[in-house]
């Protein structure tokens, strides 16, 4: 149920009223990036088509249709962080419309936005259309490979801008070959990875702008490999299409794993459940379900972000 005319909705760090929106004190949440409303999750009856992040000391407001509330709103987020010394600049990102353009609608924009996670950071694409090139709800995922790749030697698949890459390296990796279709997302990629490391822990990541399907022959000569990333988009026409193309890549793991293995097998597909990949792993042992990313609540779990860890059979 909506909010009724004289009802507040807490959302997070926010305070929401039909064509309202007010802003708190932004300094507690320091240089953490997080998600400060996730209205797709469906939890926020009126606000499915909003999400809030916080990249400080910027906002970026991003609306997946057109909506008479959705003015409003940005009216009263400028209002309110004109009052905030903590917010420096908010972008509004326009997904429904051809190009998904984003527009500063307040205050100056970094240089060189940058997110921040745990200790690392990550540039952002916040003055171009499209994605920023950082997703928040995989910080479980970086979360557990940091924690798990000290000595290891990992193959992340479609590793865009290579965030879980860099937390690799921060983990202890021995090494991580990163392969993506986009070069220009391994370049930044690249560049995280310098953001972050001196140039000798900044070798032991590698790129590679292939083809996957026309690449096996190449990965098979660095295997076997003690943890693989599969994070592919989950429609991508021309490129990956989760339904068709997902199965080819389980079907094909025995020949880069060995008997310990650990593989990070993630699905951002709401209309798949589960049971898509369990079902294409036969005899491989789901070892670990990752917990929600923090912020993003979501009516029907089944929707939301799958990260799962599976082991080969013995």
């Amino acid at each position: 149920m909506s909010p009724g005319p004289s009802e507040f909705l807490q959302v997070g760090h926010l305070i929401l009223k039909p064509a309202m929106v007010q802003l708190p004190h932004l300094d507690s949440l320091g240089r953490e990036s997080c998600r400060l409303m996730h209205g797709r999750g469906g939890c926020l009856p009126g606000f499915e088509h909003v999400a809030i992040d916080w990249f400080a000391p910027t906002l970026l407001v991003t609306f997946h249709a057109e909506k008479e509330a959705n003015h409003p709103m940005v009216d009263q987020l400028i209002e309110a962080a004109s009052k905030a010394s903590e917010v420096a600049a908010i972008v509004v990102q326009e997904r429904h419309l051809r190009g998904a353009p984003k527009r500063t609608v307040h205050g100056k924009l970094p240089d060189d936005p940058i997110a921040c996670e745990s200790g690392l950071r990550y540039h952002l694409n916040l003055h171009r259309n499209q994605n920023h090139g950082f997703f928040l709800d995989m910080k479980p995922g970086r979360d557990w490979i940091r924690e798990n790749a000290s000595g290891r030697r990992v193959l992340n698949l479609f590793a865009y801008t290579c965030s879980l890459s860099v937390a690799a390296i921060a983990g202890g990796a021995e090494s991580v070959i990163n392969l993506d279709m986009a070069s220009s997302a391994l370049a930044s990629g690249r560049e995280n990875h310098r953001l972050n490391f001196d140039s000798e822990r900044c070798r032991r990541a590698s790129y590679h702008a292939h083809d996957l399907f026309k690449s096996w022959g190449k990965l098979k000569r660095g295997a076997p490999y003690d943890i693989i990333v599969i994070d592919p988009p989950s429609n991508q026409p021309g490129s990956f299409v989760a339904e068709k193309d997902y199965g080819k890549v389980l079907r094909r793991l025995p020949e880069l794993t060995h008997s310990e293995t650990r593989i990070l097998s993630c699905l951002n597909a709401p209309h798949l459940n589960e049971a898509f990949l369990t079902d294409q792993l036969p005899g491989y042992r789901l070892e670990l379900r990752l917990p929600r990313a923090n912020g993003f609540e979501d009516l029907h779990q089944e929707s939301a972000l799958k990260c799962m860890i599976f082991i080969p059979p013995a």
